[in-house]
This record gives C-alpha cells, sequence and structure tokens, in this order.
C-alpha cells in the first residue's frame, strides 16, 4: 500500500502543513493542534518515568538478579529499545497520525493484508496501553500507601485500602483529562522539570546523606537469586544464574515503554512528521541516562540488603531513603516519587484515550459509535478516557489475590506495547519496496536498524511470559500468557468470525464523508472501502 510523497514540507503555514499531512492519510483535523517538539517529547517522557518504573520494580529487580543485572541490563536493554525507538521514529515521520502502530500496520502491508495487520496490531496496542496504565497508577497507589505509613500515623496498609486509592487516582487522573485539556499542557511542561530535577535531587540527596556507601563489587558484580518462595530456593545453580537475569532486565524494560505517545499525539503537534519522530527519541535517550543515573544512586545508598529487601515498608526505596535521609527527608521524597507517578500515570490515560479515540474512528473497538467522539468543548475524547480509566482498574484487581500480579501487570504492558511496535517494523522490512519515508529517515541504517528491533521484541516477548518464582503455583502464576492469550484469541477468532467481513483498517474519512457517507456505519465503510479498492485497481 504505497503513499504518495510527503505534504509536511510544503511552503504553506506550518499549520496548514499538518493539516494537510493530516488530509493526505485521509483524517479531518479535530483535535487541538497546539503542542510543540518539547511538549510531544514530555508525554513520552513522562510516561517512561524512569522515577515511576525503576522504584516500582526495585524489589523485583533485586530479588532477581540483583544489582549487577539491574546496572548491567539497563545498558543493554536502553541499547535494543533506542534501535526500536529508532525504527519507529522513522515510521512515524513518514505517518504522522494518532492511530500510531494501528495505522502503520496497514499503511505498510499489502492492501489484501491490511486490515488484519491493523486489527491485531490494535488490540495488542490498546492491551499494552491498558497494562502500562494499571502499572503506573497502582505503583502510585501503592507508594500513597506507604508514605501513609510515614511519620507513625499507624495507619497499616492492606490489598483493599491500595485498590481503594488506586481507583481514587484513577478518577481523579480521569478527570484531569476530561475537564483539563488546557491544564495538560501546564502540567506536561511541569511533569517534565519535575521528573528531571526531582530525580536529580533525589539521588544527590541520599548519596549526601548515605552514612556509608556500598562498594563498586556490590553495585556493579553482585548476583542475587531470590526467586524462590519463602522456605524453597530459586531457580536453582550458575547453570541457571542465566534464566534470572534475562527475567531480571523487566525492570529496566518495562520502565523504557510507553514512547509510542509521541506517535499518538501527532495530531496535536506542530511540525507532526519531525516532532513526533524527534520525541520518541529524545525521550528514549534522556531517560536511559537518567534511569542509569538513579539505579546507581539507589545501590550505592544501601546500607544494609537484608534490611532493604525486607523493609517494613515494603518497598526497599522507601528504605533507602529512611536510612539515608531520615523519616521527615523521606516523606519529601516520597512526595517527589509519589508526584511523578501521578503525572505518570496522568499522561498515560492521555495517550491511552487517545489510541482507543483512533481506534474507535475506524471502526476497531465494540461501541465504536459511542467512543470515537470529540467533545466540542473541552476538545478531548472524554468517552475513551473514562473507558481506559475503567479497563486500567479491572486490570489491577488481580493484586486482591496474587503475590505477583503487579509484575505479570507490567509483563502485559511490554509485551503487549512491543508487539504493537514490532508489527509494523516487520512489515516495513519485509514489504520495503513500497515504503516512503519522511523527512526522519536512517538512510542506509533502516533496514538492519529495524531487523535488530524485530529481533529484540521477539525475545523479549517470549521471556517475559516465562514463570518469574519457583516453584509456580496458583499465587505465582506469571498470568502475562493469560492477558496475552486471551488477546490473541480474541483478536484472531473475532476477525476469523465477524471483522474480516466489515472492518477495513484505518478509514479514509474524508473520503467517505465527502460521498455522503456514515463513517460510524462499518457496513457503509465496507462497501464504500470496497469500492474504493476496485476503482484503484482500474
Amino acid at each position: 500500500m504505497s503513499d504518495s510523497p510527503s505534504l509536511s514540507g510544503t511552503k504553506a503555514s506550518p499549520m496548514a502543513a499538518d493539516e494537510a499531512e493530516l488530509a493526505r492519510m485521509g483524517y479531518k483535523q479535530e483535535l487541538k493542534r497546539d503542542l510543540g517538539v518539547l511538549q510531544n517529547f514530555g508525554v513520552s517522557f513522562s510516561i517512561i518515568s524512569v522515577i515511576t518504573g525503576i522504584p516500582s520494580l526495585f524489589l523485583y529487580g533485586l530479588d532477581t538478579g540483583g544489582p549487577a543485572v539491574m546496572v548491567w541490563g539497563w545498558l543493554v536493554v536502553a541499547c535494543f529499545t533506542m534501535l526500536v525507538g529508532l525504527a519507529m521514529a522513522e515510521i512515524c515521520s513518514a505517518h504522522p497520525t494518532s492511530g500510531g502502530p494501528y495505522f502503520w500496520a496497514a499503511m505498510l502491508s499489502r492492501k489484501k493484508n491490511a486490515p488484519l495487520a491493523s486489527w491485531i496490531t490494535g488490540w495488542f496496542n490498546l492491551l499494552g496501553q491498558v497494562a502500562v496504565t494499571t502499572g503506573i497508577s497502582y505503583a502510585c497507589a501503592n507508594f500513597i500507601s506507604t508514605a501513609c505509613t510515614l511519620g507513625h500515623t499507624g495507619f497499616v496498609p492492606t490489598p483493599k485500602t491500595t485498590i481503594g486509592i488506586y481507583a481514587a487516582v484513577l478518577i481523579s487522573q480521569g478527570l484531569t483529562n476530561t475537564f483539563g485539556v488546557h491544564l495538560l499542557h501546564v502540567l506536561n511542561n511541569i511533569s517534565v522539570w519535575w521528573h528531571a530535577v526531582g530525580t536529580t535531587a533525589l539521588v544527590i540527596a541520599i548519596l549526601a546523606k548515605a552514612p556509608n556507601h556500598q562498594s563498586a563489587k556490590f553495585v556493579f558484580r553482585t548476583f542475587i537469586d531470590n526467586t524462590g518462595l519463602p522456605g524453597s530456593e530459586g531457580w536453582g545453580d550458575r547453570a541457571n544464574h542465566a534464566y534470572v537475569a534475562v527475567i531480571g532486565i523487566l525492570m529496566a524494560q518495562y520502565t523504557i515503554t510507553g514512547f509510542d505517545a509521541s506517535a499518538h499525539m501527532t495530531e496535536e503537534t506542530h511540525n507532526a512528521a519531525m516532532s513526533g519522530s524527534i520525541g520518541i527519541i529524545m525521550a528514549i535517550g534522556v531517560s536511559a541516562v537518567l534511569g542509569w543515573f538513579l539505579i546507581l544512586g539507589l545501590l550505592f545508598s544501601i546500607q544494609d540488603l537484608d534490611g532493604t529487601l525486607s523493609s517494613q515498608t515494603g518497598q526497599p526505596v522507601t528504605q533507602i531513603f529512611l536510612d539515608t535521609v531520615g523519616e521527615k527527608g523521606a516523606i519529601v521524597l516520597m512526595v517527589i516519587v509519589i508526584g511523578a507517578m501521578y503525572f505518570c500515570g496522568t499522561f498515560s490515560i492521555t495517550s491511552n484515550s487517545r489510541m482507543m479515540y483512533a481506534f474507535a474512528r475506524d471502526g476497531g473497538i465494540p461501541g465504536h459509535k459511542f467512543l470515537a467522539k470529540v467533545d466540542p468543548r473541552w476538545k478531548s475524547p472524554i468517552r475513551t478516557v473514562w473507558l481506559a480509566c475503567t479497563l486500567s482498574f479491572i486490570l489491577g484487581l488481580p493484586s486482591l489475590g496474587s503475590s505477583v500480579a503487579f509484575a505479570a501487570a507490567t509483563s502485559i504492558a511490554t509485551i503487549g506495547l512491543y508487539i504493537s511496535y514490532g508489527i509494523p517494523i516487520a512489515l516495513r522490512v519485509i514489504y520495503r519496496d513500497q515504503f516512503v519515508r519522511g523527512p526522519f529517515h536512517l538512510g542506509a541504517f533502516s533496514y538492519p536498524v529495524a531487523i535488530v528491533a524485530v529481533l529484540w521484541i521477539i525475545f523479549i516477548s517470549i521471556i517475559f511470559i516465562l514463570p518469574q518464582i519457583n516453584p509456580v503455583d496458583s499465587q505465582t502464576l506469571n498470568y502475562s500468557i493469560v492477558a496475552v492469550g486471551i488477546i490473541m484469541l480474541y483478536s484472531l477468532g473475532f476477525w476469523v468470525i465477524s471483522a474480516r467481513k466489515w472492518f477495513t483498517g484505518p478509514v479514509q474519512q474524508i473520503a467517505a464523508e465527502e460521498m455522503g457517507i456514515d463513517v460510524m456505519d462499518p457496513s457503509k465503510v465496507h462497501v464504500f472501502e470496497k469500492d474504493r479498492a476496485v476503482d484503484e485497481e482500474r
């Protein structure tokens, strides 16, 4: 499915050029376009949020490989993720629209396969978007619960109280996304500085106040396998250390996830064909450097490893704060972390809702007629905002009865999103002869970078469905395989039974409406797309 050359380079005004580029892809300008490249970067940077992902899975990292895997695994993951980001940035430059990966999959396929590729990509992206919001906002609720125990308050966190806090966090984030579209732009700028300055200040504070520092040998060479339940060993002898190290990179890979937000925000960004691509690359690069700095700072500041692992707070990071800066200082640092998590979750819902809106606009979600609406007053897809919040809350409920549910949710987020990233990149490799590049491109490196990116995504999609704790039972099952399996069965099953008869992939909205066709009626759109295909063949 080849494309005409990009219009983003015309001499029209920047706004007109962006709208012309969107019209080339068949869509009207409905969302408010007032973001710059820094704001676009800020959304992805806030969703990656190293100060959210690393503290959330710090205990998992210490138990599953320990400091050595956390430090070196981060560098390995950052390098391969940058390759994924570069491959995505090239495609984003050619197709800057809110649909992101699922739209790209259709554009990069042969016409007869485009609807199926778009359908599967869309559902995996939706799964990943929902799961990453769950991981972020549930972590925020967990840290709020922990913070409430500081200062001798007498508060005792329970799974039920944490779920209640989680619901309150999601509701407040949903309200911000509903009525605060203008506020989101202000919060975006605040969030970037909060993450950058807050992370730096936090690391400096704990390193400066720590009574003692761990040795370089401890930080860079210590391997830990605490993947066994109490009373049992982990995955065994040194022969299985590689297995533990591999599953231990989840902390790094989950953290450096969600940068497709820059693509989902392109319909609201000036000079989208370049800004979205730059946003993706900058978000990964800055987060990689800042995240490694944070990991080193936390590891060097550990005072008592056993005490940190078995902290009564339930959060090793909180224990590090208490051991280094005292209780009052720990409260301040917890506020920094919780604030970052809250910003991160808020913008995750923003990205999530834009993807759902775009997918619904093309008829890909049940109830799409209801969901594909932009509120004329607030210029926001309010209905998909609340759908995102509702689905994320439901996905967080297993945490009431499973000791590994949170780690599973982060696995689901990572697998779902990266599969949705990998499909269009793979199609770009397979059908490279029909790819019409945008203003951002990799030249001779395009093909090899895309191949390595696809291979990495296949690798992590396999390892993150593997068991994380030994022995495996109903309490320790990594249920990410269940969620991923459900989406796979649903997307393929529903496609065979019904969707193949009416889902045509991204709808050419402008052309359809010019012919008086309701783009919310799949049957009419299907006829329109068939007629258009016949005309093109002629």
